[in-house]
């Protein structure tokens, strides 16, 4: 089963959302570099990329783990969906990849080995 993994958020100020996401959940970053702000709550990774927006991101973007994020992709886009971001290794032998729906959401897959 498929299984919420993330949240991903395009920030301008790190430093500024960083303050405001850790006051809104009540929790400090578990990964706090300049690349990326992670906070897991609940389980759910809430990420804060500043490069996102440079990265076409214009929302939030949630990340589902999926098992083979080739056949999910054959998958979603048999359903529909359009590729936005070919699948892509990201370190750690993690790949993510991103599709839009019908309405130009864009919904990130995430394979972790």
């Amino acid at each position: 089963m498929n299984t919420l993994q993330s949240i991903v958020s395009p920030v301008r100020d790190l430093d500024a959302a960083k303050a405001i996401y850790t006051a809104l959940l009540g929790t400090e970053p578990h990964t706090d570099q300049p690349y990326y702000v992670g906070f897991n709550v609940g389980g759910v990774e809430i990420g804060l990329n500043p490069q996102g927006h440079q990265q076409g991101m214009t929302a939030p973007v949630p990340m589902i783990h999926v098992a083979d994020i080739d056949a999910a992709l054959a998958e979603v886009q048999k359903a529909g969906a359009t590729l936005a971001d070919a699948p892509h290794d990201v370190g750690g032998g993690t790949r993510i990849a991103t599709v839009t729906d019908a309405d130009g959401n864009t919904l990130g897959l995430i394979q972790r080995s």
